[in-house]
């Protein structure tokens, strides 16, 4: 696969996925996840999310801005490494706002308490097991009598 039909493999996940694992680091160093609805992912695998200044994904990527953000459906997953910012910049929250987001915030991009991260990803790695559960149950029971090992699909890094 060539480095450009990685990347787009990867913004498919996420376009089908739209709700990933974003991961932080706290200030004791600890890793804390919490699911976010990706708004945008652009073709370089940039990521925007809506949140409130004052959550704890904020605090973190203030502290250290390092993220990892995750996302799956049935047979496909992608995990996407990355440096988060916080913007502020209304207009940007306006030409981003919809519906969904909307929904969190009735006042609309207006609201204070609003803001975007948006996440510079350097690299991602995805997987991808074609056929579904079916194929992977199969595959395993394969790998188990034939005493091989157990391979579904394929894999790979790509550089963002």
């Amino acid at each position: 696969m060539t480095e450009e039909q990685g990347i787009s493999k990867v913004v498919d996940i996420i376009n089908d996925s739209r709700i990933g694992m974003l991961t932080t680091i706290n200030e004791e160093g600890a890793l804390v996840s919490r699911p976010l609805a990706v708004q945008d992912v652009k073709d370089d695998g940039d990521l925007w999310f809506f949140t409130g200044l004052g959550t704890s994904q904020v605090a973190h990527v203030r502290h250290d801005p390092r993220v990892n953000v995750s996302f799956g459906k049935k047979t496909e997953w992608v995990s996407v490494a990355g440096t988060a910012e916080v913007v502020t910049d209304r207009q940007k929250m306006r030409d981003m706002w919809n519906q969904v987001v909307e929904a969190w915030y009735p006042d609309g991009p207006e609201t204070p308490d609003v803001c975007l991260l948006r996440v510079d990803s350097d690299s991602a790695e995805y997987w991808s097991s074609p056929g579904g559960t079916a194929a992977t149950v199969l595959q395993w029971v394969k790998s188990k009598v034939t005493h091989s090992r157990f391979s579904v699909g394929e894999s790979g890094t790509v550089d963002l």
